[in-house]
């Protein structure tokens, strides 16, 4: 069950501290963005103790250097909900 917003960073700070949005306002826990893997394709997300947390990115990539790339440069949209 995920609990009303509580992030004391808005979206756009948390990305510039390449932090998860999600993962700060709904868990409660600052953890760095990176590539993930699920059945759908490649996304920016982010995982504690190797199980995923949160799905950051709207967009699935075809592959990992496409979304590797996308958190390098920046080019992808932030998902504001789970």
């Amino acid at each position: 069950m995920f609990h009303a917003p509580s992030a004391s960073l808005n979206a756009a700070q948390a990305r510039a501290e390449s932090i998860g949005y999600l993962a700060l306002t709904y868990v409660g826990k600052r953890l760095p963005l990176q590539v993930r893997h699920s059945a759908a394709g490649y996304f920016i997300g982010t995982t504690e103790e190797g199980g995923p947390v949160s799905r950051e990115s709207v967009e699935y990539f075809r592959s990992y250097q496409a979304a590797d790339q996308a958190l390098t440069t920046g080019c992808w949209q932030q998902r504001l909900h789970p």
